[in-house]
């Protein structure tokens, strides 16, 4: 049996440096302030903090399969990959260049050796204003079966998240509507895996009502309905957080897996422990977990805001799963 490290990381605005060329000048305007110190130094200081806890996961032998966002484009993504070089893998890169106001993107990094990257798509979220794309991949493994991965990132609590609420809605909306056409396309046991950063918790109504994520293992397998497991549930209430707003751990990054993947009847499983549940983690490596009572990741920032620390990493917490062949 063969085993596949997924992760998923929100890397906090990996943006290429102030006045890079290729960048449309209404988004040179836009990122103004945001852009301002970004040079070539602090881009690629950015790049090795990310790289030092990349190569520490799976145990030092790196992702098979990695999910990240907040990239603005494909040249950070290949600068990302070309300094995970010294854990000799066959990375390449599946990135989707959305329409994002802030120009921030979702992305892949895979092990070729491993994947096969087939086909891709982007789902358009209708919004007034312009937000991230969901991103899906149909990966092959090199056994022959088809994992289907979809990369998240929903729109921010920014104005308040009750007041934000109904475009995660609209984007969970999109997510379900996808699943049923890939059911329709693939048959009801695809694996799909949605993996991204929410901005909503497992509980909240986009996540369940809309997207139709739950905690019930019996609900997917059963349903003939495009359901799905939230694998993240477990951490709920438990106190630890993928992100921390006003030191409220928050369970904003997750996994969520369709029918194919809670049975193994296309090939792949999330593996399970010997208990019974599945070994999900956020990865909280030591050097990035911050002092004090609250166990928030240790952000790098930008140099044109007070915080910045060319030691830190992003205000997120990577997370993992294993997947069995």
């Amino acid at each position: 049996m063969k085993t596949h490290y997924v992760a998923w990381w929100n890397v906090e605005n990996l943006f290429d440096i102030n006045n890079a060329p290729g960048r449309p000048e209404w988004l040179q305007s836009k990122l103004k302030s945001e852009l301002e110190g970004w040079t070539t130094q602090v881009r690629d200081k950015k790049i090795s903090r990310l790289v030092s806890i990349i190569t520490q996961m799976n145990n030092g032998a790196g992702p098979d399969l990695l999910g990240v966002c907040e990239v603005e484009n494909k040249t950070v993504m290949d600068l990302l990959v070309a300094s995970l070089a010294p854990l000799g893998r066959a990375y390449q890169v599946a990135h989707h260049d959305a329409s994002d106001a802030r120009g921030i993107d979702v992305g892949f990094i895979y092990d070729s050796a491993k994947f096969t990257a087939e086909q891709e798509f982007f789902h358009v979220i209708q919004k007034r204003s312009a937000t991230r794309d969901l991103y899906q991949v149909n990966f092959r493994t090199a056994d022959g079966n088809l994992l289907i991965a979809i990369g998240n990132h929903w729109p921010s609590r920014s104005g308040g998240e009750w007041e934000s609420e109904p475009y995660r809605m609209m984007a969970g909306e999109t997510l379900a509507y996808w699943h049923e056409r890939i059911r329709d396309i693939v048959g009801t046991n695809a694996n799909v895996l949605a993996m991204g950063d929410f901005n909503d918790e497992p509980f909240n109504r986009s996540m369940t009502f809309y997207a139709l994520s739950g905690n019930s293992r019996e609900k997917v397998t059963n349903a003939r309905s495009a359901r799905m497991f939230n694998l993240m549930w477990p951490f709920c209430g438990a106190g630890i957080g993928t992100h921390y707003y006003d030191n409220f751990p928050n369970v904003l990054d997750q996994f969520i897996v369709a029918k194919g993947l809670l049975t193994g009847n296309e090939g792949l499983q999330i593996k399970k422990a010997a208990d019974g549940s599945y070994p999900v983690a956020v990865e909280r490596f030591p050097e990035m977990v911050s002092d004090g009572d609250y166990p928030a990741p240790i952000r790098f920032g930008r140099p044109s805001a007070a915080g910045f620390n060319q030691n830190g990493f992003s205000d997120h917490y990577p997370i993992s799963v294993l997947v069995s062949e």
